[in-house]
This record gives structure tokens, C-alpha cells and sequence, in this order.
């Protein structure tokens, strides 16, 4: 961290540096109001209206720098989280980047069960999660519950092998039986002619936070601006008028996040309601409360929020 070690005035947050969740990292920030210049995609980035550094790092490195540096938080993917296997704290997960971390196969080949891998060569960049899923495999399939027999743990007979990148093509390749990698849409997976027969885990990006933070005010300030950046694109405002009479079948439809606003109208027997609904389930909601009773239905977008 020496390239960092004249920024003690400014709180750092890690970004990754390219890949999957960097475009949408970007605009979870403009959305939290966090402005920056990035020159020459250099990777440390100052911010011009709050005192934060953005370190732009590899999203498998992001887990140590939080956990061991300096570094207050960052944003990676829960999958290089369990596989650093160090101490940070998951604040919020973010809801995108999601995808599965898979056991894959030739298409054409003659393996269809994760147990037929036992005892052969297995490439992948996820060495730790990997070894413990095939300990646990292995376990199993000898008839023990654990990977550990009279206090002495069993040495792994499957031979997991470490690449950074172009995990896929190994078994193309002739170094790999199968491999472990991330699936997103399966469209790589497929053009190299691998189908999955497991998965290991599923992942998606996540704001992750030191357990020995710096700058701890300002960090919490930026943790409720995501938090509501997120809220924003999750809700839409729903207002609507409806009869006393009806209150209370139209609230269930519209509970909100806590409670729903609820304000008398010049018609003393009519109020009005105000309550966030989630975007996925507006359409259906609307449709309920024109049965229960509602009128003047109306759908709000939430172009941020605090909650």
C-alpha cells in the first residue's frame, strides 16, 4: 500500500479494476453521488466533492485489501470473498453481477455425476472452494462425514489445479477433466463445449466493509447512500385514493416498507395512500387495488432514496 500511504486524510474504497462488476460499479457510484476523474485509468482516482480515494484493483485481490490494508471498503463478488477466505464484514449485497460458480464438463464426454471426478485433474481459479467441495465429495462418497478421520485430515486424492484465466478451454486443451468456474449466462461455457453437472456456490457482487475502518462517519454515510441508490431501483411510489371503508383490504395489498402514509381528504369518508411497492410487482399491485377499491392509481419512479 505504498502507492496510497500520503492519502491518510481520505477514506479508500476498492473498485474492480475491470470485468464483470466494473461497469455497473460505476454506476452504483454515480448514483451514490461519488464523483470522480479517473485519468489514463490509472488506478487510484480522487474524488472531487468527498474525501475518498478510489483504488481500482483486480476483484479477486479486493477481499485482502479490505481485510488487511488500509483500505475501509469495496466492492467484489461473494464468490472471491469465501475463496480469500479473510475477515471483512458483507454490508450490502447489491444485487447485481450474480452468477453460479459450476462444476463443468466435455458435453460430448462420458462424466454426467460430480463423483466420477474423484482422483483426476480439475482446473480452476477458485483453488479454495474447489478443494473444500471435493473434500466434502470425497467424504462422502467413502461413507465419512467429514474429511478428517481419527484427528488427521485426509489428503485430497483429486487434483485441483490453478489458471487465472481461460478456465474454459482446459479440457479443450488436454490439461483438465473438468473445470470450476463462474456462469453467467453460459454462453462461454457452451461455445467450449462444457455443460455443468454442480454447483458449488452462487454469487453476486457485494459492499463489503473492514472490520477496522477508517474514516468510520463517512463511511457509514456512503453505506446509506448506496443502500438508498439501491432502494430506488428496487421501489416505485405508489399513490392512490380510496374510501375508509376499504382501508384496511387495500393496506394489505400496499404494506410498504414499514407502513403506508395515510392522509385525510377533503371528502372525510376517502383518504389518500402513499407506500413504496417493489418495481417487479407494481403492475399486479395496481390490478389488486382497482379490485379492492382503490382510484387514482399512480406509479412514482424513485430517482433516489434514504432508507
Amino acid at each position: 500500500m505504498d502507492m496510497v500511504s500520503h492519502l491518510n486524510d481520505r477514506l479508500l474504497f476498492a473498485i474492480p479494476k475491470k470485468g464483470r462488476l466494473y461497469q455497473q460499479c460505476l454506476e452504483l457510484l454515480k448514483g451514490a453521488d461519488i464523483k470522480f476523474n479517473r485519468s489514463n485509468r490509472l488506478d487510484i482516482a480522487l474524488c472531487t466533492n468527498l474525501p475518498i480515494a478510489l483504488v481500482f484493483l483486480p476483484a479477486a485481490d479486493i477481499p485482502r485489501f479490505v481485510g488487511e490494508g488500509r483500505v475501509s471498503l469495496g466492492i467484489t463478488g461473494q464468490d472471491q470473498v469465501a475463496e480469500a477466505g479473510i475477515l471483512v464484514e458483507e454490508v450490502v449485497d447489491l444485487n447485481f453481477g450474480s452468477c453460479k460458480l459450476q462444476v463443468e464438463v466435455p458435453v460430448n464426454g462420458s462424466i454426467s455425476n460430480p463423483t466420477e471426478l474423484i482422483g483426476k485433474n480439475i482446473v480452476t481459479s477458485f483453488t479454495k472452494l474447489t478443494s473444500e467441495y471435493f473434500k466434502k465429495l470425497e467424504a462422502s462418497a467413502s461413507g465419512c462425514d467429514e474429511a478428517i478421520v481419527n484427528g488427521t485430515e485426509v489428503p485430497l486424492k483429486t487434483n485441483i489445479k490453478f489458471v487465472g484465466g481461460s478456465v474454459e478451454a482446459s479440457c479443450a486443451l488436454g490439461i483438465a477433466d473438468a473445470v470450476v468456474d463462474l456462469v453467467e449466462s453460459g454462453e462461454t461455457m457452451r461455445a467450449a463445449g462444457l455443460t455443468p453437472i454442480d454447483t458449488i456456490f452462487e454469487t453476486s457482487a457485494v459492499l463489503i466493509a473492514s472490520t477496522h475502518p477508517t474514516h468510520s462517519d463517512l463511511m457509514a454515510v456512503i453505506v446509506n447512500r448506496i443502500r438508498g441508490v439501491l432502494a430506488a431501483s428496487k421501489y416505485v411510489l405508489c399513490n392512490y385514493n380510496c374510501s375508509r371503508a376499504n382501508l384496511e383490504a387495500v393496506v394489505r395489498i400496499t404494506p410498504g416498507r414499514r407502513a403506508p402514509t395515510i392522509s385525510p381528504l377533503e371528502d372525510s369518508d376517502w383518504v389518500a395512500v402513499s407506500s413504496m411497492v417493489e418495481k417487479k410487482n407494481s403492475a399486479e399491485v395496481m390490478d389488486q387495488l382497482r379490485l379492492a377499491g382503490a382510484e387514482d392509481i399512480l406509479l412514482f419512479n424513485i430517482s433516489n432514496s434514504r432508507v
